[in-house]
């Protein structure tokens, strides 16, 4: 081929290779890339279990053919479950705020991205004192040489060990409160019980509320349901030692238990179902007692009290 014939033929395919190029970006700058839409930005309050974030994308070169969520900042990794998903849901999320992304691409292959942020609060710190006056759910009882004793009515709880005409007097009570306000879903931050000293005993030697050489005792919590007119020594439930409050002895004639955790305790009747308090001797050995009003003292303001905060 001759030379001047070569030159112009390339020439023609380089002016060729440059309309192709130059139409195919032409049609590229003429399409329009994707408009992606996160949904709104939200406050919730926690505890809760998922948030739900709805998205979506348009485009006027064709269709949406991909979705993709990501987290762009938080206080923590939380889990998004469908992130190739238009709608999905995110879970373990903590207090703070969180900014998540949706990116949309179309079938030209053009990417359009939003972001939507989460504002995530903690619960207010609720507060519930309960002192109830003749409390229902509350009993004192005893066993007296191998026969039960039960008195719902008394106006004191008594954990104690004495001797009637020699014969062995074991002393118990149990009590629960009203816990059915708090959701189960709830956070317990705090709880205290107070126990009064009885300034006049029943029981025991009459005269000192606290007596003794070993009245340690032990606050525990009771694992199945009972009714104060029906519960006996012998058919007592069984009672959780694992979270169990050890009291150590007193020498002191009168002394008020003032403010006891029962955290985990309560905690777990909120999870588990509110079978109350059962309060006895470590060692039930004669001659020892620890005697606290009950709610059908007539002091009401020496009644057992049970003051929990939670969220």
């Amino acid at each position: 081929m001759k030379p001047y014939l070569k030159s112009t033929l390339a020439a023609v395919l380089s002016g060729i290779l440059f309309w192709s190029c130059q139409k195919e970006t032409d049609e590229q700058l003429l399409q329009s890339p994707p408009t992606a839409n996160a949904g709104p930005n939200q406050t919730v309050q926690l505890p809760q279990a998922s948030i739900t974030l709805t998205g979506s994308g348009t485009t006027t070169n064709g269709t949406i053919t991909a979705y993709l969520w990501s987290l762009v900042s938080g206080p923590n990794v939380p889990v998004v479950t469908s992130p190739g998903s238009p709608t999905t849901t995110i879970t373990g999320v903590i207090a703070g705020t969180y900014i998540f992304q949706l990116m949309v691409v179309d079938n030209a292959g053009l990417t359009g991205v939003d972001t939507t942020k989460i504002i995530c609060s903690q619960a207010p710190i609720q507060t519930l004192s309960l002192q109830p006056a003749n409390n229902t759910n509350e009993v004192h009882f005893a066993v007296l040489g191998g026969v039960s004793q039960t008195d719902p009515t008394a106006p004191e709880l008594v954990a104690a060990s004495w001797t009637s005409g020699g014969a062995p007097y074991d002393f118990r009570g149990a009590l629960k409160f009203d816990l059915s306000s708090i959701p189960a879903s709830a956070t317990i931050l705090t709880a205290s019980l107070t126990l009064y000293s009885n300034p006049t005993p029943l029981n025991g030697n009459h005269v000192d509320a606290n007596f003794g050489t070993n009245n340690a005792m032990y606050i525990r919590r009771l694992l199945s349901n009972w009714t104060a007119s029906t519960i006996t020594w012998n058919n007592q439930p069984a009672s959780s030692v694992s979270d169990q409050v050890l009291i150590p002895h007193t020498s002191a004639s009168f002394l008020d238990l003032t403010n006891i955790d029962v955290k985990n305790q309560v905690a777990a009747m909120v999870a588990t179902g509110n079978h109350g308090f059962i309060i006895g001797l470590q060692n039930e050995t004669p001659y020892n007692s620890r005697i606290f009003c009950s709610s059908k003292y007539s002091n009401t303001g020496k009644h057992p009290k049970l003051v929990i905060t939670y969220q």
